[in-house]
């Protein structure tokens, strides 16, 4: 847990179309709001650093190996750790990143099948801090909602990426891997109906107990 630190770290996540990018904004003014002497940092994954970003669009676009994917998919995030998310934590600031690790177990692992126990051993590799402690988000808010209901809603959208593009089939597995992820740490997450409307959402939302 980033308690190691004395900041806040805070991940949304969700499949494609739950509809966590139209929260994510608000609700890091929200916090800023709320703890005016505590700055807030808003990043995302893949991107995040100069790298990241480049990374991005490879990994948005370009068909390659699921191996390689991942791979990259960690690469990325070992440089918007080093140079983003730890140093943030460290002098006591809110980092609030749309997307982390759990995504790449939801898409890499349960979407594309990848095997888990190789992202496991990326995940320690890339967070591990010691003996059996990982840098994770202090809160992960998941937006939850069925494929189908998420793919009537990209249909409304800009123009998709490749994971944007795969079929319904697939983005119910990345799903109830986010949910399997969930259940072995609720402690660590926020679970939101996301078939509910955006002001009933946003209400949760605000009603959170936070204490960075």
């Amino acid at each position: 847990m980033s308690s190691l630190y004395p900041g806040y770290f805070v991940s949304f996540e969700g499949i494609d179309g739950a509809g966590k990018s139209t929260h994510i904004e608000s609700f890091g003014k929200l916090l800023q709001e709320r703890f005016p002497s505590r700055e807030v940092v808003m990043t995302r994954e893949p991107g995040g650093t100069p790298l990241g970003e480049q990374l991005r669009k490879l990994l948005l676009d370009a068909p390659m190996h699921l191996e390689t994917e991942a791979l990259l998919m960690f690469a990325a995030r070992r440089e918007h750790i080093a140079q983003v998310i730890e140093p943030a934590l460290q002098a006591g600031k809110i980092v609030i990143s749309d997307r982390f690790t759990d995504a790449s177990f939801a898409y890499q692992g349960g979407g594309r099948g990848l095997n888990l126990n190789k992202l496991n051993e990326l995940e320690f590799w890339v967070q591990g801090k010691g003996k059996d402690i990982l840098l994770q988000p202090d809160l992960t808010i998941l937006f939850d909602l069925p494929g189908s209901v998420a793919e009537a809603r990209r249909s409304k959208v800009r123009a998709p990426d490749k994971f944007e593009k795969m079929d319904l089939e697939f983005f119910e597995r990345v799903r109830q891997e986010y949910l399997r992820r969930a259940t072995e740490d609720p402690r660590r997450f926020y679970l939101v109906d996301a078939t509910q409307t955006q002001e009933s959402i946003w209400n949760l939302l605000k009603e959170l107990d936070i204490s960075p």
